[in-house]
């Protein structure tokens, strides 16, 4: 009979933050049927089941929780106590972050580089996406670390403040010489933006109504959009301030008095050392 490893503990407690092994397999860079394997030596060297098969997922049976709930603290501690000891430089592994258009275009690429330079040993693989779908994401363990349009109320996570990003009406000038007296044109992004509410909550102080407002959730897009002649939008200062200063864009209204606040955030449950590292940085970035 073989004994149980270190890695026997790591996939066991990866399956039962994913719920599945496939996803198990994804996270460690391994297979699907060395998941199996792995969990099939554990159940004979036990002597008991860990997991039973539920639809398409696998959940852990009582004595499985018991040993997760037993392991996950020490298996942290020990990882905890390695990376200390060489003062995280020899730190290894993938870690899965989540990012806005706005804060991939502003604070991310300074803190990729500082992780880069500091722990080459460790791999980030970065996801954009739209705050909704990462908050789903952190939360069920698929992604380790995420950069979310703020403020952000969850118990499962916690939550860093990183800054704001002031907001700016915009369109091309050719837009701009054709006057705002009748209704704009307006494009924004989808109603779960921050964005998308401030531009609203701006119409209604100017006394403004829209001729019809249309979305898309890709800001970069939008610029492209709104470049291009077709309306005005609100948009992020910051991804449209070579614009503004070229020219190809100009302010067409007050600034919206409302700023989009940004957040870094993780589990309130990650016990993982070099994820807690990584939050620790994250949380003095400053957009």
């Amino acid at each position: 009979m073989r004994r149980l490893a270190l890695f026997h503990l790591e996939t066991l407690l990866w399956i039962a933050r994913l719920g599945t092994f496939r996803a198990a397999a994804e996270r460690l860079n391994t297979t699907q049927p060395a998941i199996s394997a792995r969990v099939r030596e554990m159940e004979e060297q036990l002597g008991v089941a860990l997991f039973r098969k539920e639809g398409r997922g696998v959940v852990l049976t009582a004595k499985g929780r018991e040993l997760v709930r037993d392991c996950e603290p020490l298996f942290a501690g020990f990882e905890r106590a390695l990376l200390k000891a060489s003062d995280f430089a020899g730190a290894t592994g993938v870690v899965r972050v989540g990012a806005g258009e706005i804060a991939a275009a502003t604070c991310l690429p300074g803190f990729v580089n500082a992780v880069e330079q500091d722990l080459p040993g460790v791999s980030l693989e970065i996801e954009i996406d739209l705050t909704a779908r990462m908050l789903q994401q952190v939360q069920t363990g698929r992604s380790d670390l995420v950069f979310l349009a703020g403020p952000v109320a969850s118990p499962g996570l916690v939550t860093a403040p990183i800054g704001a990003v002031a907001l700016v009406w915009v369109a091309s000038p050719e837009t701009a010489k054709a006057g705002f007296d009748a209704p704009l044109p307006v494009w924004t992004l989808p109603t779960n933006s921050p964005i998308h509410g401030a531009m609203r909550e701006s119409l209604a102080a100017n006394g403004m109504a829209a001729r019809g407002i249309a979305t898309c959730n890709n800001v970069r897009l939008l610029i492209e959009i709104v470049r291009g002649g077709r309306g005005a939008a609100v948009l992020p200062e910051p991804m449209v301030r070579a614009d503004l200063a070229s020219g190809a864009l100009v302010e067409v209204l007050p600034r919206p008095a409302r700023e989009v606040r940004f957040e870094a955030a993780i589990r309130a449950r990650e016990e993982d050392p070099l994820i807690l590292e990584l939050f620790r940085r994250a949380r003095t970035l400053r957009i």
